[in-house]
Order: C-alpha cells, then structure tokens, then sequence
C-alpha cells in the first residue's frame, strides 16, 4: 500500500513538472516577439484581433473591447487589414459581428475589414489566418497573458506572427483558477500545434489583398 501511495505521488509530481515545464518552454520561446507599437517598422498582411466573451445582452466584455480597440489603434497607424476572429458558431452568440461594430463605428473602410466567423479557439483563429486568409506575416493583438499562446501557434504553423498586447489591467475574469485555466491551455496547445490538425471549418480561401466585404453575413 506504501509502495503505491509513493507512485501515486510520484505520478503526480512529474505530471506537475511537465505541466510547468510546458508552459515555461511556451512563455521563454515567445516573449521577445511582443513588441510595442512604436517598433512596427515592417509591412504586415493583417491585424488578427482575437475574440473572446460576448456579455447576453450582445455588448463586449471588457476584455473584448481592449483586444478591439487595441486593433482599432494600430490600424489608425498602420493601415494594415483587419481580421476580427471569434466565435459565431451559433446565432444568438456572435463575437465577430460585435467586434465588427465597434470597428466600423470608428469609420473604418468596410473593405479593410475580414471576418473569421470560425475563429472557436486560439488554434482555430492562427490556422484560419494562415490557411483561409492566406496571411504571411501578422500582428496579433490579445491580452499579454494570451500573447504567448498565440504566438507559439503561430510559430509551429508557420506563420510569422509579433504580438501588441490590449491594455492589461486588473479584470475580473483573470484569477488564479483562469491562470491555471491557461497554463493547462499552453500545454495542450503545445500538443495541438506538434501534430497540426486542420481546423474544423476551413472553406474556400479568402484574399486579405482584396475586400474585407466579402466576409460580412449581414
């Protein structure tokens, strides 16, 4: 019983180190490429702007509006095309059409702005990029502590990526059990990004050269 209890326990122990050393490899692999917005010196194909929690009665998060307004800011300065990528799988839950709302309230060119409907998970949005929209070299914009994720995708997949982060202040919605939440996240993705699935919803390629219009569903 004694012996047991020691391999259940020393079980559990390497389990923690490779979850840590995961996310240790994820974090140190991908830091140096978050940049400001000063050092965008390059051309760019797009800004992927990632989504994430549309509140029920329709209005974005917090932590949506930042990610947006971020990618509202650097194409004021850049001029490069937008892609806003959330979750649309379902009618009455539409991250890309709200983030397109505030994008074209900024009197934004409906032609610089591409929709991924089909961006479900942070995998789902970097392939999407790469494979559907044909994009070479992003900025992706996302809250620091997603940056890193996105990143190291981005990098297995083969796509050129520099992060700028949202504002980071204190939100509600990022405690220690969200933390956690995104460390078990790094590693699986770390898996995810080794064998490369395709993503669940592919469709007929999209040019980022041509007019975002093309992607609006109302």
């Amino acid at each position: 019983m004694k012996k047991r209890l020691l391999y259940i326990f020393g079980l559990i122990i390497f389990i923690v180190i490779i979850v840590f050393a995961l996310n240790g490899l994820v974090v140190g692999t991908t830091k140096g490429r978050i940049i400001k917005e000063e050092d965008i010196k390059e051309d760019y194909d797009a800004i992927l702007v990632l989504g994430c929690k549309v509140n029920p009665d329709g209005t974005p998060s917090m932590m949506l509006s930042n990610r947006v307004e971020k990618g509202i800011e650097l194409y004021k300065k850049t001029g490069f095309k937008l892609i806003l990528s959330g979750d649309h799988g379902k009618e009455e839950y539409d991250e890309v059409n709200t983030m397109k709302k505030m994008v074209l309230d900024e009197s934004i060119p409906k032609e610089d702005v591409f929709l991924d409907h089909a961006g479900f998970s942070t995998y789902d949005s970097i392939y999407r990029a790469k494979k559907v929209f044909n994009a070479k070299k992003i900025i992706i914009v996302s809250q620091r502590y997603h940056l890193f994720r996105a990143l190291y995708i981005a990098d297995k997949l083969g796509l050129e990526a520099y992060g700028v982060a949202a504002d980071d202040i204190p939100y509600k919605m990022i405690n220690t059990k969200n933390e956690i939440r995104e460390i078990l996240a790094r590693d699986k993705d770390v898996f995810k990004s080794m064998f490369k699935p395709q993503s669940k919803y592919v469709g007929e390629p999209i040019d980022i050269k041509g007019s975002g219009e093309v992607t609006f569903d109302e």
